[in-house]
Formats: C-alpha cells, sequence, structure tokens
C-alpha cells in the first residue's frame, strides 16, 4: 500500500509506520503493544522518514499513558525541544527501518489459541 506524498507540504504523511504496523499485526496475528506511540514516514524501500511535530507529538503521548515512543532517526536531533518533564516518563527509540520499528512495537508472543477464538 502506497502513500504519496500528496498532502500539503507542512502535514506529510506521518502516520505511514502506524499504518504499517496496524497491518503488519492484521496479517500476522501479533498484536501491537499497548503503550506504544509512532510517528513516522514510510518510503517504498522500507525506510522511516522525518515527520514535522516531534514535540507535540511526544508531549500528546505522555498525556496519553505511553511509555515508548518510535521516532525517525532523522528526527534525533528534534528531541531537544522535548520538555524535560516528558521525557522522564518516556523511553525515546530512534528508528532507520520498517523492520526495527516492527520489533520495537509488536509484541513477541501470542496465544494463537486466543486469536482463533
Amino acid at each position: 500500500m502506497h502513500f504519496p506524498a500528496a498532502a500539503v507540504p507542512k502535514d506529510g504523511p506521518s502516520a505511514g509506520i502506524t499504518i504499517a504496523t496496524a497491518l503488519t499485526s492484521l496479517m500476522t496475528n501479533r498484536r501491537v503493544r499497548s503503550n506504544v506511540a509512532m510517528t513516522g514516514e514510510i518510503s517504498l524501500q522500507g525506510l522511516v522518514l522525518p515527520i514535522g511535530g516531534v514535540k507535540d507529538k511526544c508531549i500528546a503521548a505522555h498525556r496519553n499513558g505511553m511509555k515508548l515512543v518510535i521516532l525517525p532517526e532523522q528526527n534525533r536531533n528534534d528531541a531537544s525541544e522535548i520538555p524535560k518533564d516528558v521525557l522522564k516518563t518516556l523511553e525515546v527509540k530512534f528508528v532507520k527501518s520498517i523492520e526495527q520499528v516492527m520489533e520495537l512495537a509488536l509484541e513477541k508472543n501470542v496465544d494463537l489459541d486466543f486469536v482463533a477464538r
């Protein structure tokens, strides 16, 4: 599934890795960890591309009780804008590829009997 850059330049397709994670979860019966927030554009080659609004997105994750935020590696410098009180409650991981996102976001063990019910 391809979401071309058809958005207004300031808005960008920053839900790309989230959509890819949801579809992977559906296809593999692996649950997405409930305490993970993520944002990032995804290329057709599976690279995670930078997004805007890192500070606001991390504050929103904090307010909603998330414990881990997955961000594009190319946004590492933007982390300095995140308030220190927010960073105290969040683990921030920077990723370059969709494989790294899946490793962080999807639960490892699946009770397939439960999924089949």
